[in-house]
């Protein structure tokens, strides 16, 4: 029978076998307070108790015990240890005892009854009848001097041993009160491998180990880790038990489909061991976790899916299922598949599941539209003109939009560029049925056509034709007159930048006056005084009114003078004479005039 690091052992030996019970007492017993403990074989149970704690067990073959040699208590003499190695005996008990009994007999006084005792150290004990009990001071002495402190080594760990101090002088010594002190446990060591582990699913495994050896204090907790083979040296999980009796503890957190390193580790208030080697062990397949819903390239009819495997597999997937509307439409173990002759521009409903041999797991339901088509068909749009610069445009919403309406635009061109020139007037996303165009021409043909837009393009109506209503000509231009003899002239002229309308006729004003009014582009007038000044201006008309162009001014070509030419010449001195003139009655241009003077010069010098 051992107290020994908070255990009370019983081990029981009866011809080649060993039954061994262990009562797990922790630090309860220190507390410098009396307790009793019993123990008991009655049959093949073995029990022991110490005050409210009890334990037993079963002898596997139970023989009577009888007891016909001495009885050691705290300890054996050195000479017979030899024959009990078996048993490990470690160094003799070390505290008080009092009032002994066995089955028959009364309570066993021990200071009469002791045939021998070594190193007692009981005079101590917290009992006032100690001096019966306990013997005298076999102590040992640590330090003799006159320091009043000591440092003592090569103790054992986690024993508790009783010091006092004895202070002497010539006149005698005094004796101070015995004080208890424990040395500190030591750090656990060879810390036993895990004996067994156990998966108990994909995310958690048994674990079971044998109590450590040799281990000197109170184990406080037991540390289960677990690493990942070809991972980092940081365990995945871990797991901290403080019910030191229990040998078997869950780890959990782990993941399923996975190799593990499995390693135990004890701890006292000293510190921790981890075991040296470790158990391996696989953990099971489970369903797939997070397992992504597919995702589609769409076109008008078809859609082509693909999917990724699970972020988290959990094991070897086996098969995927594709749902289409709550329907499988898929099995197999692919990542993608096409899914034909479907409406346009339609919802509709797909779910992926996703199996390993332990089981399936759905993904979260996605809703996927097929492509947008254009409108299949729009009509030409209606046209009121308001003015003779102004178009009220209509129009309805296609029937078939086949997508989602994005957009609708407005194309113009015009009778002046022969309708070969298109230009979009109006594009805009929000969808109203209606446009004014303003700043138009006035009396000009247009065709205008509408095109309504979804995501798969658009589609463009029949043109509707409006006619501006007319308006006077604007930008009449200034006649062209050119002279082409001393009494003519021949005048043209271009269309209006403007016309506002179909011209009805072209009026020529030459010097104020009238002289043509038709559809001509050109006037000839003759009859004319060589070199005179004539004005000349156009107007063209529509049925809403006339327009004038600008004044122009020119002059016929010039033409010989007509009349004589009077001459008078005066002598001024001796070498002089004075010529003057009048000009012809009809001069027909710009004069010029020669001198002629005939007769003897002076020669110059």
């Amino acid at each position: 029978i051992e107290l020994k690091s908070g255990i009370l052992s019983i081990l029981l030996k009866t011809g080649i076998v060993f039954t061994q019970l262990d009562l797990w007492l922790g630090l309860f017993y220190c507390d410098g307070k009396w307790k009793e403990a019993t123990v008991k074989k009655e049959g093949s149970v073995i029990s022991a108790s110490m005050d409210e704690l009890r334990d037993q067990t079963l002898e596997p073959q139970a023989q009577k015990l009888d007891v016909n040699s001495p009885v050691y208590i705290g300890g054996i003499p050195p000479e017979i240890q030899n024959t009990y190695k078996e048993l490990g005996l470690e160094q003799g008990f070390g505290g008080c005892m009092k009032d002994v009994k066995f089955t028959r007999g009364a309570v066993v006084n021990l200071a009469s009854v002791s045939s021998s005792a070594v190193r007692v150290n009981l005079d101590g004990c917290l009992s006032t009848d100690s001096a019966v009990n306990c013997r005298g001071n076999d102590s040992i002495l640590v330090y003799r001097g006159k320091e009043q402190s000591v440092y003592e080594n090569g103790l054992q760990p986690f024993t508790e041993y009783l010091y006092r101090v004895v202070a002497l002088n010539e006149g005698g010594s005094v004796s101070s009160e015995w004080t208890r002190v424990r040395t500190r446990e030591s750090v656990p060591q060879n810390v036993p491998t895990p004996s067994r582990v156990h998966s108990i699913n994909g995310y958690s495994i048994e674990v079971t180990w044998d109590k450590p050896a040799g281990v000197i204090g109170a184990i406080e907790k037991y540390i289960l880790k677990a690493y990942e083979e070809d991972g980092p040296s940081v365990p995945t999980t871990s797991a901290e038990l403080a019910d030191t009796g229990m040998l078997t503890g869950i780890l959990t957190g782990l993941h399923p489909f996975t190799n593990y390193a499995v390693t135990l580790t004890a701890c006292t208030l000293a510190g921790c061991t981890e075991s040296l080697h470790a158990l391996n062990i696989s953990t099971p397949q489970e369903a797939p976790e997070d397992v992504q819903p597919p995702t589609a390239i769409s076109f008008p009819t078809l859609l082509l899916l693909s999917w990724s495997p699970p972020k988290t597999p959990n094991g070897i997937i086996t098969q995927y299922t594709l749902y289409l509307n709550g329907v499988p439409i898929y099995l197999g173990n692919g990542t993608k598949y096409v899914v034909k002759d479907l409406a346009v521009f339609t919802p509709y409903q797909f779910l992926l599941t996703a199996c390993t041999a332990a089981g399936c797991t759905n993904s979260s339901q996605v809703t996927l539209f097929t492509a947008q088509l254009p409108p299949s068909h729009v009509d030409a749009p209606i046209l009121t003109v308001l003015d003779s610069r102004t178009i009220y445009v209509q129009w309805k919403e296609p029937v078939e939009v086949n997508g989602i309406l994005d957009r609708y635009m407005i194309y113009i061109a015009n009778n002046e560029q022969n309708f070969t020139k298109w230009s979009v007037i109006y594009n805009s996303t929000e969808l109203f049925l209606d446009y004014t165009i303003q700043q138009l021409f006035p009396g000009t043909e247009y065709l205008i056509k509408l095109a309504a837009c979804t995501g798969g393009g658009c589609s463009v109506s029949e043109a509707s034709r409006a006619v501006t209503d007319e308006s006077t000509p604007e930008g009449v231009p200034a006649p062209k007159a050119h002279s082409y003899s001393s009494d003519s002239f021949n005048i043209s002229w271009a269309k209006p930048e403007y016309p506002n309308g179909i011209i009805t006729s072209y009026g020529l004003y030459m010097n104020g006056v009238l002289m043509q009014n038709s559809s001509q582009l050109n006037y000839y007038a003759y009859g004319l005084a060589p070199w005179s000044l004539h004005s000349f201006r156009v107007q063209a008309c529509t049925a809403k009114g006339c327009g004038l162009g600008p004044l122009v001014e020119a002059r016929t070509m010039e033409a010989a003078p007509e009349g004589t030419l009077d001459v008078f010449a005066t002598v001024d001195g001796s070498k002089m004479v004075q010529v003057k003139w009048l000009a012809p009655n009809k001069p027909n241009g710009q004069l010029t005039y020669t001198v002629l003077v005939t007769g003897l010069f002076y020669a110059d010098q």
